[in-house]
């Protein structure tokens, strides 16, 4: 074989190594939009923030985002808030992802259905019954709710998941 001929394939080869080498730098910019836009949270409205005590019905053991579930207590704390139909109103708040809130204490087995919380959190845009959480989370010990119109923080032998006191309410 030629060197001349053996150069002319070499060149070819390159070219095709550096055009499939484009081709997956560009397909992997592509998939990494959407992965970077599941980590906005423009879908929670930052300028509120709610708080409430509700029962947990649920946690969601995501690794991306941890969530409980929960049914919103009525302000006497003896029921849960009910709709039109008389089921009950179920909030969510979404947390870090399970790994990382393992490590604050927050699992499955420490929330079990029935364990009354309080939360705040800054709540979904669109009017959905969820948010992200905001600052501290506020365990009551079993079977002692809190008096009217308080939270668990309130309630002697609490557990506080985060430092600080509950985020005051703007809504």
């Amino acid at each position: 074989m030629k060197t001349s001929s053996i150069s002319a394939r070499s060149s070819r080869l390159s070219r095709l190594a550096g055009g499939v080498a484009f081709a997956l730098v560009a397909a992997t910019a592509a998939l990494s939009i959407p992965v970077q836009a599941h980590h906005s949270f423009s879908i929670f409205d930052t300028s509120k923030t709610r708080v409430f005590t509700g029962v947990v019905t649920r946690v969601n053991p995501d690794v991306n985002h941890l969530q409980i579930f929960f049914a919103v207590m009525n302000d006497e704390r003896t029921n849960v808030n009910r709709d039109a139909k008389n089921q009950p109103i179920v909030w969510a708040v979404e947390m870090a992802g399970s790994a990382q809130a393992a490590q604050q204490g927050i699992t499955v087995n420490a929330f079990a259905p029935g364990t009354v919380i309080s939360v705040a959190l800054h709540p979904l845009r669109d009017g959905t019954p969820g948010g992200n959480r905001e600052g501290s989370m506020f365990k009551c010990p079993a079977k002692t709710p809190p008096k009217p119109g308080k939270h668990c923080d309130s309630v002697e032998g609490n557990q506080a998941f985060g430092n600080g006191p509950l985020p005051t309410p703007t809504s």
